[in-house]
């Protein structure tokens, strides 16, 4: 997900040094353009499950431009939710493809077989947790509510990479 890893780095860097450029990210055809985005990606995943990476990545890049685009304007200009939320979202992403994505070639059979399990549970399917991260982002009392089902979705995501790696192994 580097594409989400930049996009959080970049967001963070432009809300730090109150750059003019977020205007640009306030107006409603960002806001829009995110919504259609983040639609596109959980279709997209629905119909074609070989492409997975590009479609997590191209919904929390959206929706990370969609929460920036409809929050700021309804929160105070200096809430520092806008800066430590994609730092922290670029610091958690790296975090999980380091520690849990990179060394999943050395999961034993029977962990694989409980991932398996897992990923097949319908609480936990990807298209409903990214439709609760778009649904959260109204939920503006709780505003906590967002970056946790984010973390969830990658989570769900670094799943999904270990066992897609390890099925290519196994094959």
């Amino acid at each position: 997900m580097l594409v989400f890893i930049l996009l959080s780095l970049a967001l963070g860097y432009l809300v730090q040094t109150a750059n003019p450029l977020t205007s640009l990210l306030v107006s409603p055809v960002c806001l829009y353009l995110g919504i259609g985005g983040a639609l596109l990606a959980i279709a997209g995943l629905r119909v074609k499950k070989d492409r997975f990476k590009i479609g997590y990545d191209l919904f929390a890049s959206s929706l990370l431009l969609v929460w920036f685009a409809y929050w700021k304007t309804l929160f105070n200009e200096d809430a520092p939710m806008f800066f430590f939320f994609p730092v922290y979202f670029a610091a958690m992403t790296a975090f999980i493809s380091l520690a849990f994505i990179g060394p999943c070639e050395r999961i034993d059979d029977e962990s694989l077989r409980y991932m398996r399990l897992l990923a097949e549970q319908k609480g936990l399917q990807p298209w409903l947790i990214m439709l609760c991260a778009l649904g959260s982002l109204q939920l503006l009392d709780h505003y906590l509510v967002f970056p946790v089902l984010m973390t969830l979705l990658l989570l769900r995501f670094a799943l999904d990479c270990c066992i897609e790696r390890n099925s290519r192994r196994n094959v």
